[in-house]
């Protein structure tokens, strides 16, 4: 979990009265949900009210009439289709938070305003009492996320499985292995019922911090456990994020993160959209795991802002959200050209609400937390996979449908963004990124996991994304978080 954010590096956003937002990217992880290790997970109450209150937020934000930051031309109350575009992992957990999220962003109209009257003078009233419905687009990519330990799990791109095993051969891997064997070893009385001796070890670090923090979430016991003081659990915690976020990223191998390169893809294609469209297509959601925040803020050059690291280099808690606007200060009478347009990058850690809000960051190292879209696309363009030829090349895969893709020299160029004039860049989509992944070929997989396995005795995994502190170790991984 992050910890909290420093007042010194707080930048709430408040929109000036010059300034129009033209259209929105909101990218939010899941709410509470059950533990990974006790799967199938499951989104639980809890999680389906953060996730609610967060949609509500940026309902107040963004589409609610008369607030300061409201998208121009967006429709405040009834939905219109063709301005939305929601999308989620085949995912219960993702999936049902990507529901809960629309609820709040939408909520019930009332039975007059939706309702039709018919030829004959019929008045159907809309069920649920005017409950909107906004389809959520269903990707393989990301599918399954939930179920698995393994950061890697859904990445399906073995040159970055392989990236995430090598942290298992570090210098940082190892030598925290030996020296937090003690530590993990004092727990197996809270956890043998899950985890197996031979399981109880850093290697582990994020499943059992998981069961844990599911149970001190849900356990009316917990607090009474002598084991699990404030320290351990913060420990605990601790190691779960420098294990995750060394899976996740590594400043020198960026295949790691591949999560998050397909991501920025995505960002710059969501806003392109909106630019493209010339305004008409206006807010664009996704949900996903954490191993694409992680990934994502390490290609970001998020982990190198002054003092405040630790903002970004933990596992973002539940309803976590990244948005990026798109906005002018420009006359907005008729669409901004290019040139009059900026993006702002801005995250919460948590679920957003009226009491925790939204703060602006600088991307790309940057001073500003405000980039001309020009600069946006070019900095997300120094790691986005845009392309299935791009994709392919960074994941090693030559089979399926990266067979035709690679051979042609038709094909999408690489890591560049939008051009400039649409700005929708060739991002690979969320689908085509699942069925590329689908495509791969079972002996690839086996074949790269089974040459680190040799070398580090280490079991089956996939990956995540994400750089830690010891980002110049060549390593990142969780490679089997889970019982065999």
């Amino acid at each position: 979990m992050l910890s909290f954010l420093l007042p010194v590096l707080l930048f709430p956003f408040i929109a000036g009265a010059a300034e129009t937002i033209l259209g929105v990217f909101i990218f939010s992880r899941h709410g509470d949900r059950t533990a990974k290790s006790t799967s199938p997970t499951a989104l639980t109450t809890l999680g389906y009210r953060q996730i609610f209150n967060s949609g509500t937020y940026f309902r107040n934000r963004y589409i609610a009439p008369n607030v300061t930051s409201r998208i121009v031309g967006v429709d405040s109350d009834v939905v219109e289709q063709s301005q939305i575009t929601v999308s989620a992992p085949v995912d219960t957990v993702l999936m049902n938070s990507a529901q809960g999220f629309l609820q709040g962003l939408y909520p019930p109209v009332g039975s007059t305003v939706a309702s039709d009257t018919l030829r004959n003078g019929s008045v159907i009233s809309s069920p649920l009492d005017g409950y909107q419905l906004i389809p959520i687009g269903s990707t393989t990519a990301g599918m399954g996320s939930e179920d698995s330990a393994w950061l890697q799990a859904s990445s399906n791109c073995p040159q970055a499985v392989l990236s995430s095993n090598e942290y298992f051969t570090s210098s940082d891997y190892n030598n925290l292995l030996a020296s937090t064997g003690a530590f993990y070893e004092s727990l197996t009385p809270l956890i043998n019922a899950t985890f197996g001796a031979d399981q109880i070890s850093y290697k582990n670090a994020y499943t059992i911090f998981d069961l844990l923090n599911v149970a001190s979430i849900h356990n009316e016991s917990f607090s009474a456990l002598p084991l699990l003081t404030d320290s351990v659990f913060s420990q605990l915690r601790t190691l779960a994020d420098h294990h995750e976020l060394n899976l996740a990223y590594n400043s020198t191998d960026p295949v790691r993160a591949i999560a998050g390169s397909t991501l920025a893809a995505q960002i710059v294609q969501g806003l392109g959209n909106t630019i493209k469209s010339q305004g008409k297509s206006k807010i664009t959601v996704e949900f996903g795991a954490y191993a694409s925040f992680l990934s994502f803020f390490g290609l970001a050059d998020l982990l190198t802002l002054p003092d405040s690291n630790d903002s970004f280099m933990g596992i973002p808690d539940y309803a976590s959200t990244m948005t990026f606007e798109l906005f002018t200060t420009a006359d907005a009478s008729s669409f901004p050209t290019v040139e009059d347009l900026q993006v702002r990058f801005l995250f919460h850690n948590g679920t957003t609400d009226e009491n925790s809000r939204l703060t602006a960051y600088p991307l790309f190292g940057q001073s500003s937390t405000e980039l001309s879209w020009t600069e946006f696309e070019a900095g997300m363009g120094r790691f986005a996979v845009d392309g299935q030829k791009q994709w392919c090349e960074a994941c090693g895969n030559s089979t399926g449908v990266c067979a035709g893709v690679t051979a042609s020299s038709s094909s999408s160029s690489g890591a560049g963004a939008a051009s400039s004039g649409s700005g929708t860049g060739g991002g690979i989509s969320k689908a085509a990124a699942g069925v590329i992944g689908a495509m791969v070929t079972l002996a690839v997989v086996l074949g790269s996991q089974a040459a680190v396995m040799l070398v580090a005795g280490l079991r089956v995994v996939r990956k995540n994304q994400l750089a830690s502190r010891a980002a110049n170790e060549n390593g990142v991984g969780e490679a089997d978080e889970r019982k065999a």
